[in-house]
């Protein structure tokens, strides 16, 4: 029996579960991969749903004509391949790091993405179908789309807060099968009902050794696990990552980042401490005596304290506690701490306080739960010291597996920030690791030195310092001239260490590069080219991109450069690739892939349906350029708008799940709205009304949305998740009329080519996806934001001609 009234309960829950899934993928391949195929997830969804537009036009009729069987199966289908290509996936054995020179990579990462597309492709396809067996009530279906993508949104962050991402997977599966069941129970199909209730069944009985995470191998995590004797000790879980703790009672952890070659002690016993298998800190273990603490004095992270007495000291991202202790240690009189995720200090301080002494609970020590950049913008303290800790790993620096990470730590506004909240005569610390050729620690002096300028302060090059180990080094600014006791002070403190000077005020060419020896000074040569006038032709001509990074432009970690390229590949039997920045090139293969795949699922198909359909060819011109421009500007503004979130909700699945909900939100009650325009015969207008709305509220947020950011960054997450809907609705309601307007124009005139326009969509909205971070890299996301404007006054001036 056909179903007579479109499932709205189905089409939500179906969309629910998708969102759901989609956000679970960008946990779930941040913990097994890194962080930059996170954004791979939006691109693939959209696929997903440009090729089931291609397929349900090529075959609408029959599909129709079995409706409630085939939107029943396309949708249980989506559970059942939720969980088995996810599973699938992760054991490809792709690597990033030899996409290069291992031919097998390539081919790898596109049987990923194809296997991800499938269950994506089985939602779509039961949603796609809805819309064109029932054209007359399209308004609503998309309602229901939107609206069930939304709670899907908000349903993953509350799944990551309950359970490990794994179990989370499991449920969001189970969801797609009750919308399946759900359908055929409605449509009389109740074989169909059943079966997916045991396919339920099976994967809620599924051992958990079936379901674990694979992590990368050349992750952290698991190279210390190859380690004799190291084992996991315990291992907690929530939207912030993957927190394991890991002992080695045979090898010892000797966790001590650019000690000293001449420490004559060595670090206490250690627990490392893993943030999605990546990103180690150390809780060091502590009876009350400072005595083994003393390596500490041995980082180039202690000399701040030899050049103040007494401090006051913020921590920003103390992690397992050793910078409060080396805080301590070296006579801070107070120390705030700030540490983003509870999980870890629970760690420190409960499950292993017995072993770490409880550091945050020290006298003095006072402990911060929040995100640091929004702890110090909106803080009213005043600091002699502010470090900022070494947070990530060296290996994932090296290999520039970070760079598509977003870091609002290191930009010109959090200098600035950090610069605001010092006494006089107060330091700002930052320690990064040493890689060669030198490009992190330049990129760091460049942007302390654009910091300064911003603020007016004269002569960048007497407020500077920068020091190096062997493998760390460490930067320091102050609101002041360096007077001469301190440089005094410092040179004591490298001679004594054989630490090597970058740069401090007077200093010699021939004091650079006399204790960890290089072939030439070039970390000297380079504080001296940033300090020079010649500034601007040293970036441009340099190897790696050190341009200062900004809010607008936060990628701190994204060095690579195309024309360094030929030179590096020369040098591979040399070695020379690891010098390769690997993060970009892979997303720019995801993009080529997205592209080809989109043309072989959506565009293809399309273009032989349309040479098989005489006469709908007719104004498939302007539908291309309509829905094209809707689908590029639509996805441009929302990758934009995660990102710039990212800032104020403190943690990219926050941003992801709350800016993915508000959007969906508020665009499906627009699109209720632009259904009374659409009664009214006023399509055309509502969409040039939508575009000037669209283009009135970008404007206005690029110029206040950083302004609220900085004066509400402090608030409790939960109000900050509510203020960012509220500050997206109005946009966002704008963004979900010219869609469902044009679809349903489309639908009346040419029923037939609702799927090509889906496709069309769908297919600009994958490239976007991918193409909005790439932008940005290079022009910001007030660009991306700006096109993504132009574009859509485009399609207001296309709609006329195309559907009038």
């Amino acid at each position: 029996m056909a179903l007579r009234t479109p499932p709205y309960l189905a089409v939500f829950l179906l969309s629910a579960s998708v969102l759901s899934y989609e956000v679970l993928l960008m946990r779930l391949f941040s913990i097994i991969q890194w962080h930059h195929f996170a954004y791979m997830m939006i691109s693939v969804a959209l696929l997903g749903y440009g090729a089931a537009g291609a397929i349900v036009s090529l075959t609408q009729q029959r599909l129709g004509e079995r409706f409630t069987g085939v939107f029943a199966t396309a949708a249980g289908l989506f559970g059942l391949t939720a969980l088995l290509a996810f599973l699938a996936a992760q054991r490809v054995g792709f690597n990033a790091l030899e996409i290069l020179w291992d031919p097998r990579q390539l081919p790898r990462l596109g049987f990923i993405y194809a296997l991800l597309i499938l269950p994506f492709f089985c939602a779509a396809t039961a949603i796609c179908l809805s819309f064109t067996r029932f054209p007359d009530q399209i308004p609503r279906l998309y309602a229901a789309d939107i609206l069930g993508a939304a709670a899907g949104g908000l349903g993953s962050v509350l799944l990551l807060l309950l359970m490990a991402p794994a179990s989370a997977l499991r449920w969001t599966a189970l969801l797609g099968l009750v919308a399946g069941a759900l359908a055929a129970w409605h449509g009389h199909r109740r074989w169909i009902g059943s079966g997916f209730a045991l396919v339920a069944v099976a994967i809620l009985a599924l051992p958990g050794a079936w379901t674990l995470l694979q992590s990368s191998p050349y992750k952290e995590l698991a190279q210390t696990l190859q380690i004799s004797g190291a084992r996991v000790v315990a291992e907690v879980s929530s939207p912030l990552g993957v927190i394991t703790a890991v002992e080695s009672p045979r090898v010892p952890f000797r966790h001590a980042p650019g000690l000293s070659l001449l420490a004559e002690t060595e670090p206490p016993a250690q627990i490392a401490l893993f943030t999605d298998g990546d990103g180690m800190t150390a809780i060091n273990r502590f009876d009350g005596h400072w005595e083994a603490q003393a390596y500490l004095d041995f980082l180039t992270s202690a000399l701040p304290y030899h050049l103040l007495r007494e401090p006051e000291v913020l921590i920003l991202g103390a992690g397992g506690g050793t910078d409060v202790l080396q805080a301590l240690v070296l006579g801070a009189r107070t120390v705030d701490a700030v540490e983003l995720n509870p999980q870890v200090v629970a760690l420190v301080e409960d499950k292993f306080g017995a072993f770490s002494g409880r550091p945050y609970s020290l006298p003095g020590v006072r402990l911060h739960i929040g995100e640091a950049r929004g702890f110090v913008e909106t803080s009213e303290a005043g600091f002699d010291l502010i470090q900022v800790a070494l947070l990530d790993a060296f290996a994932a620096t090296s290999a520039g597996l970070h760079g598509l990470a977003e870091s609002y730590l290191y930009t010109e506004e959090a200098l600035g920030a950090y610069l605001n909240h010092l006494r006089p005569g107060g330091l700002l610390a930052i320690t990064r690791w040493v890689t060669l050729p030198p490009r992190d620690t330049l990129k760091l002096f460049a942007t302390a030195v654009a910091a300064l300028e911003k603020q007016g302060l004269a002569d960048p090059a007497t407020r500077l310092v920068m020091i190096r180990g062997w493998k760390t080094a460490t930067l320091l600014v102050k609101n002041a001239p360096f007077s001469p006791g301190e440089i005094a002070a410092l040179r004591t403190f490298i001679e004594q260490r054989a630490f090597d000077p970058i740069w401090y005020p007077g200093m010699r060419p021939e004091e650079a590069n006399r204790a960890n020896i290089l072939d030439r000074p070039y970390f000297y040569e380079g504080a001296r080219a940033i300090l020079s006038d010649q500034r601007a032709d040293f970036m441009a001509r340099y190897k790696f991109v050190i341009r200062p990074a900004t809010d607008d432009r936060p990628y701190f970690f994204h060095f690579f450069r195309w024309q360094t390229v030929p030179e590096i590949l020369a040098l591979k039997q040399r070695g020379g690739l690891s010098l390769l920045e690997w993060g970009y090139p892979v997303v720019i293969a995801t993009l080529v892939q997205a592209v080809v795949f989109g043309l072989l699922l959506t565009l293809l198909p399309l273009w032989l349906f349309l040479r098989r359909q005489a006469g709908t060819g007719r104004g498939a011109g302007g539908l291309v350029v309509y829905f094209t421009a809707l689908g590029l500007a639509f996805m441009l503004v929302e990758i934009a708008f995660i990102q710039k979130f990212i800032l104020f909700l403190s943690h990219p699945v926050y941003a992801v799940a709350v800016v993915l909900t508000a959007f969906l939100l508020f665009a499906g009650l627009g699109s209720r709205v632009a259904e009374r325009f659409r009664q009214a015969g006023r399509s055309r207008q509502a969409v040039g009304w939508a575009a000037i709305m669209i283009a009135g509220l970008t404007i206005l947020y690029l110029v206040g949305l950083p302004v609220a950011f900085r004066y509400l960054m402090g608030l409790e997450e939960v109000v900050k998740m509510g203020i960012a809907v509220l500050l997206i609705a109005p946009l966002a309601f704008a963004m979900g009329m010219p869609f469902p307007l044009g679809l349903a124009s489309v639908a009346a005139r040419t029923p037939v080519l609702v799927p090509w326009a889906w496709a069309v969509n769908g297919f600009a909205s994958v490239v976007a996806a991918i193409l909005a971070t790439l932008l940005a890299i290079h022009w910001g996301f007030n660009a991306v934001l700006i096109l993504a404007t132009l574009l859509y006054l485009t399609a207001a001036l296309s709609f006329p001609r195309t559907f009038g």
